[in-house]
């Protein structure tokens, strides 16, 4: 079964301030900011989401492709990746260019301000399905990434008859309400947090009730206290996996769409791939960057029965 997965590609600057955003952001000077936030950390790591989505479903025991545009010094992420199980004969380097970057400073209460420069991303909208067999594409993900790169994906999904799973992400605020409600119209799963969910409604001017019945499943993630789907009239309340230690959650939702998408290839229960979900998600919490953790088969299991008392549906693939 062949996944290809669309989205950025990026290394991650994370910063950490050791005080609180709220104290710093004055509400009745918003119209005029001016902040500046001395951090005490900074570290250089691999991330994007595209790339983050792909090694925690590698982790998972599929072996995902990954469809993108990044510049000249990807040359060591790339070996990474394939080294990890990540097919990536489908990204291509663009000359002259930088590969994406992020930079994310957290506060002590984990908040987040994320500023993003494209780079080599702009280019994502030069790529296509048709660059491999459509009929061959299981499943496909639409993640944060250049516009136009999302909306072609998105029409050629429908052309192609490709399901797809809609993630825009932090491309909310660049997307039209009509580019956002064809995006999401069709798709087999739409997944977004809480955050981005009242974005799109603020968009949109659609209910969480009437975005659901656009797509066949609607996703919402509620950081630490959980998620839900939605799908058919039905609502299932998926409960967190317990973190040892909370460190970092960047890129957490990332590995939660990589338990969603095991799921789905696997013809798992909605409950099952939201507890599978859950558990790939806290692995992230706990470490630094968004893909630095690692876990065995067995690991996975362990952790799973000891949140949920019941044993992976890993155990029946």
């Amino acid at each position: 079964m062949r996944i290809v997965i669309t989205g950025s590609l990026a290394y991650d600057h994370i910063m950490d301030f050791p005080g609180y955003f709220n104290e710093h952001i004055l509400a009745d000077r918003l119209p005029k900011i001016n902040v500046s936030f001395l951090v005490s950390s900074l570290k250089k790591l691999r991330g994007g989401c595209a790339s983050n989505i792909a090694y925690s479903l590698a982790l998972l025991g599929e072996s995902p492709w990954i469809m993108g545009t990044v510049g000249e010094d990807f040359g060591e992420y790339r070996t990474w990746l394939e080294s990890n199980g990540v097919v990536t004969d489908l990204i291509r380097v663009i000359p002259g260019e930088f590969t994406a970057s992020c930079f994310v400073t957290t506060d002590r209460d984990n908040n987040q301000i994320t500023g993003f420069y494209p780079g080599a991303m702009r280019y994502a909208h030069t790529l296509s399905f048709q660059d491999v067999n459509p009929q061959e594409i299981h499943i496909a993900v639409i993640s944060a990434n250049d516009p136009e790169a999302m909306n072609k994906y998105a029409k050629e999904c429908k052309e192609f008859r490709i399901p797809y799973v809609y993630d825009p992400g932090h491309q909310i605020p660049r997307l039209s309400p009509e580019e956002l409600l064809f995006g999401i119209k069709g798709s087999e799963v739409t997944i977004v947090n809480s955050y981005e969910l009242g974005m799109i409604g603020s968009r949109t001017g659609l209910s969480e009730a009437e975005i659901a019945r656009q797509t066949n499943m609607l996703i919402v993630t509620y950081d630490s206290k959980g998620s839900v789907i939605r799908t058919n009239g039905s609502v299932h309340k998926i409960p967190p996996a317990r973190a040892d230690r909370v460190v970092d959650p960047t890129g957490a939702g990332d590995a939660y769409r990589a338990g969603i998408l095991k799921g789905i290839l696997h013809g798992y229960s909605h409950e099952e791939m939201g507890l599978l979900a859950s558990v790939a998600a806290v692995y992230v919490v706990e470490s630094v960057g968004t893909n630095t953790h690692a876990f065995t088969r067995e690991e996975f299991e362990k952790r799973f029965k000891e949140n949920f008392s019941k044993s992976s549906p890993l155990a029946l693939v």
